[in-house]
């Protein structure tokens, strides 16, 4: 279990909650209320005060690159820092699954990022978050540049790994998508984050 007690950062008023293995939790709000800056504090990519644990270890217990690897973000608009697409993983051969799963060919490896749609790139940051085997996903927006199949396909995917007791915090402004994927509903209200009942 996530669990995120008082965390506070510049920007973000003190949040507190938790999120269990194998339970993806929705997060809402308007555009600049805070919730990319909530990820960003949970992957401990930001200063932030307050406590926050995975599985009842502290992670400040946790070198940083290890809490990352288990507590992954994957953000919005990824960042790429080589030029091709395979130098991004780690052996690009166990990407191969996912990448397909995500309705992309698996030549793609081979693709300069520089030529990639967002859409591309979305899909491919994901399946570099997932190859990682991560135990909790931070989740920004994941599906927001893709059309309905592609959409469809990342859902499918990260419902599976939901299966296999991947604990999930999923931001998204659509309202169907929060109900088609997640048990629960925290919103932002007034700078809170609060429960929206079902």
């Amino acid at each position: 279990m996530l669990t995120v007690e008082d965390l506070s950062r510049s920007g973000l008023s003190p949040v507190t909650l938790h999120v269990e293995a194998g339970e993806c939790v929705a997060l809402t709000g308007p555009s600049g209320v805070g919730k990319s800056l909530l990820l960003r504090a949970i992957a401990d990519l930001d200063p932030s005060r307050g406590r926050v644990a995975l599985g009842g270890v502290d992670r400040d217990a946790m070198p940083a690159p290890e809490w990352r690897r288990q507590v992954c973000y994957v953000a919005a608009e990824p960042g790429w820092w080589a030029e091709r697409v395979d130098e991004h993983f780690p052996d690009w051969s166990k990407a191969v699954p996912l990448v397909e799963a995500l309705l992309l060919p698996a030549a793609m490896g081979a693709a300069p990022v520089a030529r990639l749609s967002t859409g591309e790139r979305q899909r491919l940051a994901l399946a570099r978050a997932l190859v990682r085997r991560p135990r909790m996903l931070l989740l920004d927006e994941p599906t927001a540049a893709l059309d309905a199949a592609a959409r469809r396909a990342a859902e499918d995917l990260l419902a599976a790994r939901r299966a296999e007791g991947v604990g999930m915090l999923w931001v998204t402004h659509d309202p169907a998508q929060a109900e088609r994927v997640a048990s629960r509903h925290l919103a932002f209200v007034d700078g809170r984050v609060v429960e929206v009942a079902a």
